[in-house]
């Protein structure tokens, strides 16, 4: 995927310099290290989330734009990603001209979202929207909705996250009260429901 990506951004971009990263620590490094006029950042990878890289790279490097590359559709995690700080949000189908026209936006200084994502925001202007229960849980919680709702043993979750076994079911906990539901069967049928499982 990055070698497709990088073939196609070199011919768009023939100056530029481009850079990969493996891994989520990979990227922070590179990151840290050296200087970049933009990240196209993945929500998925090896590590940590590419949410909680986000939040890094805006701590660490404020002015740095990131635009979000992902294979997961913008109702699932483009408005918070936005609202974290990233400057645009593409999913992995977008057209290749598409992608181009969201760098050269982003590098200028602007933010790219898709016409689709526009409406889905706009929608949210209207006071009558009610907000779906997901969409109250804080970033963590909602990353730990999906590693429960994957099917992921609660060891497994913790070890990701690099977090206690207890803290993960307190997280849990907090998940199922903040959406009102009784078990881990509710809340991967609604996670299914609502597309937030791959």
């Amino acid at each position: 995927m990055r070698q497709g990506l990088r073939l196609i951004l070199a011919d768009h971009f023939k100056k530029a310099t481009f850079g990969e990263a493996r891994n989520a620590q990979e990227a922070l490094n590179r990151i840290w290290k050296e200087k970049w006029d933009i990240v196209l950042l993945d929500v998925t990878m090896p590590g940590r989330s590419g949410l909680e890289v986000l939040r890094e790279i805006r701590r660490s490097r404020p002015k740095l734009p990131v635009l979000v590359f992902s294979m997961h559709p913008e109702d699932q995690f483009a408005v918070r990603i936005l609202k974290a700080g990233a400057a645009g949000y593409l999913t992995k189908e977008s057209p290749a001209e598409e992608l181009v026209g969201a760098i050269q936006k982003v590098v200028a200084g602007g933010r790219y979202i898709s016409p689709a994502l526009a409406e889905r925001m706009a929608s949210y202007l209207n006071v009558d929207v009610k907000q779906a229960p997901h969409e109250r849980l804080t970033d963590r919680e909602f990353l730990i909705l999906r590693a429960i709702a994957s099917g992921k043993p609660v060891g497994q979750i913790a070890k990701e996250f690099s977090l206690s076994v207890s803290t993960v079911s307190t997280y849990r906990t907090r998940i199922l009260e903040k959406m009102h539901l009784k078990n881990n069967a509710e809340l991967m049928h609604y996670a299914m429901r609502k597309g937030l499982v791959d």
